[in-house]
């Protein structure tokens, strides 16, 4: 059975309404902190403080929390980060009743917030390739709906339900999030349990995380992955920090309208994400990645221009349909060619990059609007999202890509996987067509040992997998 044929497991199902009603209660609190933290302070630098609390996690223990994944059961780990976060929102939601909510709090908690976050998106990325047996074209299609739903929840239907709440009652959208977060982990406990990968050799926790790290850095199209959102998350971050401010001061947007500008945004991601197997099919996963940060980097600029709340709601969802596609196509790759002894190192090591990149965004925001103008954080932003497309374009280019994913196939699904029991899936071709009578003639002749046109070690896998010591494993 081919891969477009093969239907998503049960199990995914249960994952995908999971995070579905999670998002929800992320787009509740994404739209009701910043307009909370507005009401306590209007101090640019404050605001900074707030939005990069919960992303120290990452900077702190974000490799060793992968390492930790990879010895942990993953779905245990998903559901008690979840309930652990339900209970954690009780305290602002309290502390915004009685009247006592400060910056010094809501920072404190959204680190907390983030150090659950660090586990369960670990813990999840690492889950689904075990659910979806490796398949690169399941993982596509499974990450664009999780991806859609979750822009379709956090960014579409949260914000203006984040809004009209936080008109009733400060608390209510802390308690709504809590909620979602308490109904995500009943519905992870539910799913089927995946066998661990084979333990390796007794290590230290310092020394499996040091070799999940070094697996990273060592190979430049992972490398690549992971600057890519790194980068963005500087730009992302910075226009973040003031955009509530700057669609007060500069756009006259009141409570409500705000919400509505970041649902412009998310109609945008929820188109990219839709298309994206589309793109990676029609231009290839590098080429498409390379696109889409110039998408990005292109609106951002039209943010920062935009004379109107209508240009700036259009310059949005263009920007969030680039970061739609963007956030299927790379985890996905992703997914399909690390190992699953090293899938939470490498997942954790790639959002740990992205996310210490966050800080740094948040606070470049917060000090250009501070030394210069509320508009020029976003035109910075939008200049380093156009700069980082032709430093990451050769890292992961097509060629780059193709290569990897030869190599990971005879490795996708391992003799001990419960997958080797079914039908193996077809092999990856980036086209997205099943490859031709050529291709497959060339494959029975390498099965048999018959040397065909351009057979060999050097065309069979790319001369970078003899550094990791397992020819064919990336």
């Amino acid at each position: 059975m081919t891969s477009a044929a093969r239907k998503l497991p049960t199990g995914f199902g249960r994952l995908w309404t999971a995070q579905t009603v999670s998002s929800l209660g992320d787009g509740v609190s994404h739209a009701a902190l910043p307009l909370l933290a507005l009401t306590l302070t209007r101090e640019p630098m404050a605001l900074a403080v707030v939005t990069a609390a919960g992303t120290l996690p990452w900077l702190l223990f974000g490799v060793l929390g992968g390492a930790l994944v990879d010895r942990w059961d993953r779905r245990r780990t998903m559901w008690v980060a979840d309930a652990a976060r339900a209970v954690l929102l009780a305290i602002p939601a309290a502390a915004a009743v009685l009247d006592v909510l400060s910056v010094p709090l809501l920072a404190a908690v959204a680190f907390l917030l983030g150090l659950g976050g660090l586990f369960f998106d670990t813990a999840a990325t690492a889950y689904l390739p075990d659910l979806l047996r490796r398949d690169p074209a399941l993982l596509e299609r499974a990450n664009s709906r999780l991806r859609g739903a979750q822009t379709a929840m956090s960014g579409f239907a949260g914000p203006p339900a984040g809004s009209a709440l936080l008109a009733l009652g400060r608390a209510l959208p802390l308690l709504a999030d809590a909620v979602s977060f308490m109904v995500s982990a009943l519905l992870v406990r539910t799913l089927p349990a995946m066998p661990r990968p084979a333990p390796e050799v007794r290590e230290s926790l310092l020394r499996q995380a040091r070799a999940g790290a070094s697996y990273v850095f060592r190979d430049r199209l992972l490398l690549g992955l992971a600057l890519r959102p790194a980068v963005g998350n500087v730009a992302f971050l910075a226009v973040e920090t003031v955009l509530a401010l700057f669609a007060h001061e500069r756009l006259g947007i009141d409570t409500f309208g705000f919400g509505l500008l970041l649902t412009a945004e998310a109609t945008g991601g929820l188109l990219g994400a839709a298309i994206a197997s589309h793109l990676g099919r029609r231009l290839g996963t590098g080429t498409a990645l390379t696109c889409t940060a110039a998408v990005e980097g292109l609106a951002i600029l039209g943010l920062a221009a935009a004379p109107n709340p209508y240009v700036a709601g259009l310059a949005l969802a263009v920007c969030g349909a680039g970061m739609g596609a963007t956030m299927v196509l790379g985890p996905s790759l992703r997914q399909a060619i690390v190992p699953a002894r090293l899938m939470g190192r490498v997942a954790s090591t790639s959002r740990m990059l992205a996310m210490c990149a966050a800080p740094v965004g948040a606070f470049l925001g917060g000090w250009l609007a501070t030394a210069y103008d509320i508009r020029t954080p976003l035109y910075a932003a939008g200049l380093l999202l156009l700069a980082m497309t032709a430093v990451t374009a050769s890292m992961t280019g097509n060629r780059r890509v193709e290569a990897a994913l030869r190599a990971a196939a005879p490795a996708a699904v391992g003799p001990d996987h419960p997958a080797s029991k079914d039908p193996a899936p077809d092999p990856p071709h980036h086209s997205g067509h099943a490859p031709g009578w050529r291709c497959r003639l060339r494959a029975g002749r390498q099965r048999r040992g018959v040397p065909g046109r351009g057979a060999g070690p050097a065309a069979d896998r790319p001369r970078r997998s003899s550094r990791h010591g397992r020819p064919g494993t990336r």
